[in-house]
């Protein structure tokens, strides 16, 4: 059995791998996402792209980020090689909105914002806002549990290689 620290540096790759395919995905396949979340009706990058590319010894961050800042740079540090390590979102189903910021190496979720949930007017509405907030926490993890389930799947399946890959590939190289 592997030892805990060697398990997560030898697998996070995984995740830097799941964003990139992510924003790929996003870009090129919404409907893939949108079959995974009958709610879901958008969902887009958001204000910051953080990637890494590991040459030798060296490892080059490139951050972008703000309301108006451009992708062409993201794009150009994926045709040197890098890969997404972190990424915010933009979720929207129905009418409801959230945005969150999700971490490659740990997969996990920073920055939530949810949602407004109804108005505390008494204690008693106490118990529903709580129940609100945290179905609407839930609606993201269940979002990222069947966006990553998706593609693990294709990942150690045969379609990694022979479509899921190349198809990343040639987005990057066509934008």
């Amino acid at each position: 059995m592997l030892d805990v620290a060697v398990s997560y540096n030898r697998f996070r790759f995984l995740g830097h791998e799941f964003l990139t395919w992510l924003w790929h995905t996003i870009e090129n396949d919404l409907h893939l996402l949108k079959s995974l979340d009958d709610e879901l009706t958008a969902l887009e990058i958001g204000n910051r792209i953080v990637l890494e590319n590991r040459r030798d010894e060296a490892l080059e961050s490139i951050i972008i980020q703000g309301d108006e800042a451009g992708f062409e740079e993201g794009i150009l540090a994926l045709k040197k090689g890098a890969m997404v390590t972190e990424l915010n979102l933009f979720y929207k189903a129905g009418d409801k909105k959230w945005q969150f910021t999700l971490k490659g190496e740990s997969l996990s979720i920073t920055n939530l914002k949810t949602p407004e949930t109804s108005i505390i007017e008494t204690s008693e509405d106490v118990e529903g806002a709580v129940l609100d907030k945290i179905y609407l926490y839930e609606r993201v993890v269940r979002l990222l549990d069947s966006m990553f389930n998706a593609f693990v799947k294709i990942r150690v399946s045969n379609e990694w290689n022979t479509k899921a890959l190349p198809d990343v590939k040639k987005w990057i190289s066509e934008v």
